[in-house]
């Protein structure tokens, strides 16, 4: 079909410059000035090593979704790599100035490397109700069922699609991968559900999975605020033609202002979009919420199709997303030969490009160079070249931060390939702020204090506070890894510290939170983060002397310590246990360094103010809820607040 579609487009193409020129001869005739431009110009792209097609695929609904397919020139038996997103899907394969196939691989998934390299045809698509895209837009529409319906979802769009690629692609062998960062991530592991025979391989990067448990929109009930603009703008419009805006240069203040999420959201009009309305009509972790959690779909059915989730051990985005797969899929019993995890030293998609440095942090080598030739690129050809080279990529492949070293692993979490355990270590805070491996003696202080005052919320950067960016000077990819020194300085701040470790300590997998504390409101959040403190001067880089890098850190919203669905006031002054996971880790903190725990309430702006006073939903809190109140973390014999470290024993 291709073929003819290019001889056609040859026959058509003089066609038109015949017709433009008898329009020109007989508009001069008539004493008229024609115009100089064509009613639809076509480019002559024959020096071009590759052809591009824009095609309209239809779904069994009948809607028709926008597919771009660029295919190199000469190939056959090509194999090809789709990517399925809400992003746009002809800017992410634009002309960009050039001829040639890497180039125009500009977009959001486009590891262009491997894609030239690999001679793929590639094939980007617009979901359902997105850009060039027939049908309704649902946010990361649900499969069929209670919340979907309708007949059609991500997975029987996928389905259709891949359909149509083996069918009407007769240069290529039939094979097709699927793979995609964040959002894109979320469709390409929706295509695991009843996956297309051609489907032969997927590659979740960074996917949205659980929306509220630790990606996108709720951190353990806290809702990520400086997310509004992109629910806006994602909602508002096919083409995301509307832009947010706000009164500050200081994001601080432009959600300080506004007093709760939901009225600024009500301030930019947002009770007209689909999916807000849900988030005001689902702030637990609810029905809503549970089943559409990607985790634990995925785990009701065999994962039929070779599948690579990729983690970045500093995802600012979706951080809790393929650790969570991955442990769902191995919690079944899965056929192990099918599951494979990649851990790397990134912000969210940062595997695609450059990996050298993230922030101040450097290390030693380009990690995304490395994951793209070394794990990604060998991977796409075992399963999609018709000549497929032997598999030789582990099934865990996770960069060690601190002594930057890829270790090769046969499962996750094990910290090493043989010979050494993980065994949980609780690291204890003490009176004095200090925490050590070592249970607090009887005779210590029972607790240290501080007033969290919402009217001055803890900034989770530096101000002033920039705006979810990418371009530019945005640095919002970077604020995992922020030095924590600034916050450490505040009197609502309690930073507890071992002293100058004498050995490496490593720790790979999930940290656990045991805190112990109490609250003079009747409502809080807790910001619990496990940092690494360098030492006060470091060689041959004086800069990052004293440095606090966040290993793992989150948040955790009170109201939901008992019961995730459904919230309950606190009980106010009363020493009480809340416990969490943290995100993974697999870092080791080298000798001299110091363990550091740090612990507040707020993280703003990104999360939402708690008013620190029980409301039934904190989106609609008014200005005289936000009270301030006294928090007392604990640490007396018999009220020990620690974090379970996964410490790797040799």
């Amino acid at each position: 079909m291709i073929h003819t579609l290019l001889r056609r487009r040859r026959n058509l193409l003089a066609f038109v410059i015949a017709i433009g020129l008898a329009a020109q001869l007989a508009a001069q005739q008539a004493g008229s000035l024609p115009s100089e431009t064509p009613a639809q110009f076509r480019p002559d792209t024959s020096s071009f090593d590759y052809v591009k097609y824009d095609v309209m695929i239809p779904m069994r609904d009948g809607v028709k979704l926008h597919t771009v397919i660029v295919i190199p020139k000469g190939v056959s038996n090509a194999p090809m790599l789709l990517t399925r997103t809400p992003y746009n899907a002809s800017a992410q394969v634009s002309h960009a100035g050039s001829s040639h196939l890497a180039p125009i691989l500009n977009g959001y998934d486009n590891p262009d490397d491997v894609i030239v390299q690999g001679r793929y045809i590639r094939v980007v698509q617009d979901v359902r109700g997105k850009y060039g895209s027939e049908g309704d837009y649902v946010m990361t529409r649900p499969l069929h069922g209670p919340l979907n319906p309708t007949a059609v979802d991500h997975s029987t769009d996928t389905y259709d699609t891949i359909d149509w690629l083996v069918k009407n692609i007769h240069v290529s062998n039939g094979k097709v991968g699927i793979l995609g960062i964040s959002y894109d991530g979320f469709t390409t592991l929706m295509g695991l559900v009843n996956p297309h025979p051609a489907l032969k391989v997927a590659v979740p990067m960074n996917p949205m999975v659980d929306g509220w448990k630790g990606d996108d929109w709720f951190h353990n009930g806290a809702f990520r605020e400086q997310n509004l603009p992109y629910i806006y703008e994602q909602e508002a419009t096919r083409a995301n033609q509307e832009s947010w805006w706000g009164s500050h240069f200081d994001d601080y203040n432009n959600y300080l202002d506004a007093v709760s999420a939901g009225e600024l959201a009500k301030q930019h009009g947002m009770e007209q979009l689909g999916f807000w309305r849900q988030l005001l009509e689902h702030p637990s972790y609810d029905w809503w919420w549970q089943d559409q959690a990607m985790d634990k779909i995925l785990a009701q059915q065999p994962l039929k199709v070779p599948t690579m989730l990729v983690d970045s051990l500093w995802d600012q985005e979706d951080i809790y997303g393929a650790p969570a797969v991955y442990k769902a899929l191995k919690a079944t019993g899965t056929d192990d030969a099918n599951l494979f995890l990649v851990l790397g030293p990134w912000h969210h998609g940062q595997e695609i490009g450059e990996g050298s440095a993230l922030g101040a942090i450097r290390f030693d080598s380009d990690t995304g160079l490395y994951f793209r030739q070394h794990i990604l690129a060998p991977f796409l050809a075992h399963y999609l070249q018709d000549d497929a080279p032997p598999l030789t990529v582990p099934h865990v492949s996770a960069f060690e931060t601190g002594t930057n070293t890829w270790r090769q692993l046969d499962t996750w979490p094990s910290g090493c390939q043989s010979g050494c355990s993980i065994k949980p270590q609780p690291l204890y805070l003490h009176a004095g702020l200090k925490a050590s491996f070592s249970a607090p003696q009887s005779g210590e202080s029972a607790y240290d204090e501080y007033v969290s005052d919402p009217a001055k919320p803890v900034p989770y950067r530096t101000r002033p506070v920039q705006p979810v960016g990418y371009t530019g000077e945005f640095t919002w990819a970077q604020w995992l890894v922020d030095d924590q020194r600034e916050p450490s300085g505040r009197p609502d701040v309690l930073s507890f510290e071992t002293d100058p470790l004498t050995a490496p300590l490593k720790i790979s997998g999930q940290p656990i939170v045991n805190l112990i504390a109490s609250t003079s409101g009747t409502d809080s959040d807790w910001v619990v983060k496990v940092i690494d403190e360098y030492p006060p001067e470091m060689a041959p880089d004086p800069h990052m002397g004293g440095y606090e890098l966040m290993i793992s850190a989150d948040i955790f919203r009170g109201r939901y310590r008992e019961s995730l669905d459904h919230p309950a006031a606190i009980e106010s002054n009363t020493a009480l246990l809340y416990k969490w996971t943290l995100p993974t880790a697999n870092h080791v903190f080298l000798p001299g360094h110091r363990i550091m725990v740090q612990i507040q309430s707020s993280w703003f702006p990104l999360y939402d103010r708690n008013p620190q006073t029980f409301v039934p939903n904190i989106f609609l809190a008014k200005p005289e809820d936000y009270k301030k109140a006294m928090q007392r973390i604990y640490h007396g014999r018999g009220e020990e607040t620690y974090i379970e470290l996964p410490v790797v024993q040799q």
